[in-house]
């Protein structure tokens, strides 16, 4: 299942080249996914937070393969998968896309922890991980 939602690039995020700058791109893959987690996986940051349960990013990476200009309207899709490994990950694929072409993909890897600073994946995202695909790394 693709998770999407549409955001418009703002003017204050445009360099001197009138491209959005490299920074940005993250930016907009983390509020699409942030919803995402929210949303599907039931997660709340905030309610989590005040736990002792901070769920974060271990790595991502991006590829850049086109360039967004201020006004843009586009997509940001959020894919999840489990780990080929077994390990207490979450595995987000992300794409921005503008006007049916890929303008970005990016690879989001992230866990949970607690106070003793183990990364783990509580009871309720692992029942909803179970039956979806790993990523294989």
């Amino acid at each position: 299942m693709s998770f999407t939602k549409t955001y418009t690039v703002k003017d204050e995020h445009i360099d001197v080249q009138n491209i959005m700058d490299g920074l940005y791109y993250p930016f907009y893959m983390e509020w699409c996914r942030h919803d995402f987690i929210r949303e599907v996986l039931g997660f709340d940051f905030e309610e989590q937070a005040h736990k002792g349960v901070n769920m974060v990013l271990s790595e991502y990476s991006l590829k850049f393969v086109r360039s967004l200009k201020s006004g843009d309207e586009f997509t940001v899709s959020c894919e999840l998968f489990g780990d080929a490994k077994g390990l207490p990950r979450l595995h987000f694929k992300q794409t921005i896309t503008f006007k049916g072409k890929v303008m970005t993909t990016g690879v989001f890897t992230g866990t949970c922890i607690s106070a003793g600073g183990r990364p783990y994946l509580p009871e309720g995202i692992l029942e909803q991980i179970k039956d979806k695909p790993v990523l294989e790394q």
